[in-house]
């Protein structure tokens, strides 16, 4: 019994271990145009540099060699389309309009509770979000919302995101104990999109960019001098360019649970453990090209504890079960199950006989 709990409470303390780290970075050191740098990174990588948040950012710069380069290709580049986008990268899935719609140099300010969109160029106090204490922080000056997005950055993590109805009921809070009728949020409108197809709206422009200088600015370079400032530029320069790797892979085999974990720990690193939501975003982005209707994960039930623990140990902390899932076994030795996440659209977690043959994602790194 004292070694059940002390087995326990270890895997509880290694929730708070585990980082994710969602891809890798590649400067590559020959001058291509930027389709040209799409192509070579599609057949040599994933594709061309897709950057989520400043962490990412900063992954890319030490990936550069600063003495060889000032400029450099990442995977950004404009459609003709206008789409909503979250500063901190975030996925738009909640919203709460007064009225909708959207087009150039729109952003989204809160009142009264619904969402309202604005020249980006009106001052207006405003709300950040800071990641280390995970809460919400209104400041007391006026500033356009670029300026605001620099602030929170700065001082903070950035201009906050609202995911749900609890954060939007959360922010209308502070705003009437602080007596503030109006606040800039991180939500805005751009029609930049990433070559991967990731709905990342994280971006990290110099403040007189993107300018479109002669109508033919389409695509976006790092500026390794100007504290890694984006610019826009005309896709047909010549510059070198960074690639990424995405740490994910999803194997089109269909295998049983065990083939499917030895093939990843003998191919790649290991079957992926989905262990934060962040993680979980990253499989959604893989998983639909599966050929079966659920992809294995690193989750399995570990008889001996009767609990439900990631092949590297971990407990699970973070869950997406679909209901009825997840729940403790009551003839665990007679039927070995493991986790799958479904490949339809809410991607929730089932549980299934090991013995199932499907497709299944392993990690990389």
């Amino acid at each position: 019994m004292t070694q059940t709990l002390y087995f326990s409470v270890l895997l509880i303390a290694l929730c708070s271990l585990s980082e994710c780290i969602q891809r890798r970075y590649h400067h590559i050191n020959m001058n291509k145009t930027w389709t040209e740098a799409q192509r070579y990174c599609r057949e040599n990588y994933t594709d061309l540099a897709t950057v989520n948040n400043m962490n990412d950012m900063n992954q890319l710069m030490k990936s550069v060699d600063n003495s060889l380069t000032r400029l450099v290709w990442i995977g950004l580049n404009r459609s003709s389309v206008y789409k909503w986008k979250w500063s901190l990268g975030d996925p738009v899935k909640y919203t709460n309009w007064y009225r909708d719609s959207n087009g150039p140099d729109d952003c989204v300010y809160m009142r009264d509770g619904s969402w309202r969109h604005q020249d980006c160029n009106t001052n207006m106090r405003f709300i950040c979000y800071n990641e280390s204490s995970k809460g919400f922080i209104i400041d007391g000056s006026s500033v356009s919302w670029r300026d605001a997005q620099i602030f929170c950055r700065q001082h903070h993590t950035d201009l906050t995101s609202v995911r749900n109805q609890t954060e939007n009921q959360q922010i209308q809070k502070i705003m009437n104990d602080k007596h503030i009728p109006e606040v800039w949020i991180g939500l805005f409108s751009d029609s930049w999109e990433w070559s991967d197809e990731s709905k990342s709206g994280f971006r990290y422009w110099r403040s007189d960019q993107p300018d479109n200088r002669g109508g033919s600015e389409d695509c976006t370079a790092v500026s390794v001098t100007e504290q890694a400032q984006w610019h826009d530029a005309p896709c047909s320069f010549s510059q070198t360019f960074v690639c990424h790797e995405d740490n994910l892979i999803l194997i089109q085999m269909n295998l049983s649970w065990s083939e499917a974990l030895r093939y990843c720990r003998e191919n790649h690193v290991d079957l992926v453990s989905v262990d934060s939501e962040e993680i979980q975003f990253m499989v959604t982005k893989v998983i639909h090209q599966s050929s079966t209707e659920a992809v294995w994960m690193g989750l399995h039930y570990y008889c001996q504890m009767n609990l439900w623990i990631w092949i590297r140990g971990e407990a699970v902390c973070y869950q997406n079960w679909a209901p009825g899932n997840g729940t403790k076994l009551m003839n665990c030795n007679t039927e070995h199950r493991a986790g799958a996440v479904q490949s339809g659209e809410d991607h929730l977690w089932i549980s299934l006989p090991q013995s199932q043959q499907l497709n299944f994602i392993c990690s990389r790194y």
